[in-house]
């Protein structure tokens, strides 16, 4: 999937919400899943692909991630669980 998104990433028990942007989701997924020490993303072991919208322009999907990460908590749950209320990994779906 090479087009602008913006995504979030959670641990396997759901408690930790990652917000990003990137312009090659499947890359970036798995970039994450790589654990690079002293990441947020691997201090957390944060591995799951559990939200994700595309846009035509990468300075939209900027502009809508700084939207999410201003919301609360619970909205970034609400957004989640709009597409995805089973919390699975929709990287697998997507790539295989």
């Amino acid at each position: 999937m090479s087009q602008p998104c913006v995504y979030i990433m959670s641990n396997i028990h759901n408690k930790v919400l990652y917000t990003g942007v990137t312009n090659d989701l499947q890359r970036r997924v798995l970039e994450h899943r790589k654990n690079k020490p002293g990441r947020f993303t691997s201090k957390y072991r944060v591995s799951k692909l559990v939200y994700f919208e595309t846009t035509e322009r990468i300075l939209d999907a900027i502009a809508r991630e700084k939207q999410i990460k201003a919301g609360s908590r619970q909205r970034k749950i609400d957004l989640i669980e709009s597409i995805n209320p089973e919390w699975k990994d929709l990287y697998a779906e997507l790539f295989g």
